[in-house]
């Protein structure tokens, strides 16, 4: 056997051992942000194990927030020429994907940008709670909002928020708090609601519409 068929084997033992390795934590699906060989593909396949890879370290980050590193089903689906992935059916989920589609690429970013002017002025919104609280209790406001979104950037601290008495970060789920939060964004969003339905004049008559649309995907976050 020659040197080069002796490092093939060698290659093929290494990887092999990899997948097996990895296939004792029994996953349905494989996330990887680099590259993924033919024949890792081919042991995880053999499994019954679907692989998807070079994947952006953001789309990363953001599906293992939404999903908790415990994904659903992947499920392919075809939208003219391209094909997308889709994760579905995860478990208690915390995030969903909004697809757009156009005519021209000048369309898509007008699209993509009155989509993203809602969200942002939601989470703006919401964002003044927790100031308005840390400014009450005397705390430094900076500081404190700054801890309060490095919580929220990693994955199970989905109720943390700001106790209205102490200025600490806290759990809010452990205080009873989030349900009477929750309550308030729904309420508030159908208020705005509302006064968009009964203002209907100029330009919000478009921006009435759009809102509409929007409301039941930010309620069911």
């Amino acid at each position: 056997m020659s040197d080069w068929e002796v490092l093939l084997k060698m290659e093929e033992e290494y990887i092999q051992n990899m997948c097996m390795q990895l296939l004792k934590f029994k996953p349905d699906l494989v996330i990887t942000e680099k590259g993924l060989s033919d024949l890792a593909c081919h042991y995880l396949s053999k499994a019954g194990v679907s692989a998807i890879r070079r994947l952006r370290k953001t789309d990363n980050n953001r599906i293992d927030k939404a999903c908790g590193g415990v994904v659903g089903c992947l499920r392919s689906k075809n939208f003219g020429d391209e094909f997308f992935a889709f994760i579905v059916d995860c478990k208690d989920p915390k995030a969903c994907t909004v697809l757009l589609r156009g005519a021209s690429k000048d369309l898509l970013n007008e699209v993509e940008r009155n989509l993203q002017w809602l969200y942002e002025a939601a989470a703006i919104a919401f964002e003044a709670i927790p100031r308005t609280l840390a400014q009450n209790c005397g705390v430094n406001v900076i500081r404190t909002m700054t801890a309060l979104q490095g919580k929220h950037a990693s994955v199970g601290n989905e109720w943390v928020g700001i106790d209205g008495n102490t200025g600490e970060i806290v759990n809010m789920k452990e205080r009873k708090i989030y349900n009477v939060k929750a309550q308030t964004f729904k309420t508030a969003i159908e208020a705005a609601c509302m006064l968009l339905r009964i203002d209907d004049i100029g330009p919000l008559l478009k921006l009435k519409k759009k809102t509409e649309e929007t409301v039941g995907s930010i309620s069911s976050l």
